[in-house]
């Protein structure tokens, strides 16, 4: 006769092989939740048994219809002592202690710490003069993730840049976040702000974009854009239906000193920049989102304020077959002190197709983007840019790339044209 805690072992240690030899979930609480129900209702089965082996005649029946290790085949026999519960060696406590063990292997340990890596390595060779050609080992890039709780979360991103010198690291994205529900999410940190689309689809990982540079307007250590946000972000999908509507809202400090980087020690003019985000990606076209986007700061420089409006547009298709990915941003400065007004716009316009032959591991595309800054600008130096690049982009596995371009720029009014060929393998890990 089997006793009632036994049968509570075999039920749990049955649940708990299943779970180590399935594959990890995409919600892991969700599937935690699920076998957590599972075995409440073993206990609840386990209880009906104890009940109904207080009365011989159904203790008889019920040894009457277990099947004996010799009714069994021969694998199955030899697996049977093990899951018949304690022997006469084999004292209850262990059996408890067992039972513990499964049940702490199925609950989600706090915090749950995950890394992921990226990092590339670069050629470039242009008849630029002053800019020297070669090798670059490129960037290293980590990404740190943890689950705190139930609804809290952490992510950073911490990256290593070649220098001629040496190496710099940088915090580029620090955050944590209270997932209330899918309508609402709050965050503070370090963030890529979110104006456009690629500053916040495409990170420090070269791999996870097509191309090898980012468009001018958006690039890393530029200033069109602010790429980087200090503050805290509200962000949730909004009830549209089909429409697939979402939000991103932030209040956090602006521009630096530096305008290339943000306030990460504080804000420097003691006034509060702010954006805003509405994108839509609709149910019935897939692939599909277009969006808009605002921002509002005052900038300081040398003594002089100005103050800051960007507003900007996005229209992407991120199948493969075709890609295509379209972005526009005008940049409004406004001197306070003499009421001075310039407006500098800027947009890139990519193209990708995933060819169906070798696997679909070839990905050829063209970029054409311009920038345009007045003569009055004064936050801006000079970043006038029109430039086309084609490229091919060969992935080697499915965690790693090779990546060669040729780019035609110009940059300046009256500057000539420069013509460069670069190359990068790009990897995750």
């Amino acid at each position: 006769m089997v006793r009632a805690s036994s049968i509570l072992t075999v039920f749990l240690l049955a649940a708990g092989a299943v779970r180590a030899q399935s594959s990890p979930p995409a919600d892991q609480a969700g599937e935690v939740r699920m076998l957590l129900e599972r075995v409440q209702q073993l206990e609840k089965r386990v209880t009906e048994l104890e009940a109904r082996q207080a009365s011989p005649q159904a203790a008889t029946i019920s040894a009457a219809n277990e099947p004996s290790t010799q009714q069994l085949p021969a694998h199955q026999a030899a697996q049977a002592p093990a899951a018949a519960g304690p022997g006469p060696g084999q004292h209850q406590h262990e059996t408890q202690e067992q039972q513990a063990a499964t049940v702490q292997q199925m609950e989600t340990h706090y915090p749950s710490l995950q890394i992921r890596g990226f990092g590339d390595v670069d050629f470039s060779a242009t008849d630029q003069k002053g800019i020297p050609s070669g090798f670059n080992l490129g960037q290293l890039d980590l990404h740190l993730a943890s689950a705190l709780s139930h609804k809290v979360t952490y992510f950073g991103e911490i990256t290593f840049n070649a220098q001629p010198t040496g190496y710099t690291v940088e915090v580029e994205r620090n955050i944590i976040r209270y997932d209330y529900n899918d309508y609402f999410k709050l965050s503070f940190g370090r963030y890529h702000t979110p104006v456009g689309y690629w500053n916040t689809a495409f990170h420090h990982g070269a791999w996870l974009q097509t191309t090898i540079s980012r468009p001018d307007m958006v690039r890393f250590g530029g200033t069109f854009i602010p790429v980087h946000f200090v503050g805290f972000l509200a962000e949730g999908n909004i009830p549209s239906g089909g429409a697939g509507l979402s939000y991103n809202v932030g209040v956090g400090n602006g521009r630096g000193s530096i305008i290339s980087r943000p306030g990460d020690a504080g804000d420097i003019n003691n006034n509060r920049a702010w954006v805003a985000n509405v994108y839509s990606r609709p149910r019935a076209l897939y692939g599909l989102q277009l969006g808009a986007s605002v921002y509002r700061d005052k900038i300081t420089l040398a003594g002089r304020d100005f103050r800051e409006w960007i507003s900007g547009a996005h229209i992407v298709w991120t199948k493969e077959s075709p890609e295509f990915l379209a972005e526009f941003a005008n940049v409004n400065h406004r001197a306070v002190l003499t009421d001075l007004s310039t407006n500098s716009q800027a947009f890139y316009v990519q193209l990708g197709y995933r060819l169906p032959w070798f696997e679909r591991t070839v990905k050829p595309y063209y970029r054409f983007e311009y920038t345009h800054t007045p003569l009055s600008e004064q936050v801006f130096t000079n970043q006038d840019l029109v430039g086309s690049t084609l490229g091919v982009r060969y992935d080697i596995t499915n965690y790693a790339a090779f990546k060669t371009e040729y780019r035609n720029f110009r940059r300046g009014i009256g500057e000539p044209r420069v013509n460069g060929w670069f190359a990068q393998t790009d990897f995750t890990f």
